[in-house]
């Protein structure tokens, strides 16, 4: 028998890829130069972490 929770956990990620790749649009088409490109995919990574972050802190808090 496998872990029970596997199909969740794969459901979370999928769910955290989309965020991903969706704020990688958005970013990449307000971006002008090189350097905002650059950090179009900076941000396009660690920007659903963020909205995560800020969701739990408003129904914690």
């Amino acid at each position: 028998m496998g872990d029970r929770n596997t199909g969740a956990a794969a459901g979370g990620g999928a769910i955290y890829g989309l965020g991903i790749f969706g704020a990688w649009v958005y970013f990449w088409q307000q971006a002008d130069g090189f350097w905002e490109f650059v950090w179009a995919v900076v941000q396009g990574v660690f920007w659903p972490a963020f909205m995560v972050y800020e969701a739990f802190a408003a129904l914690g808090g």
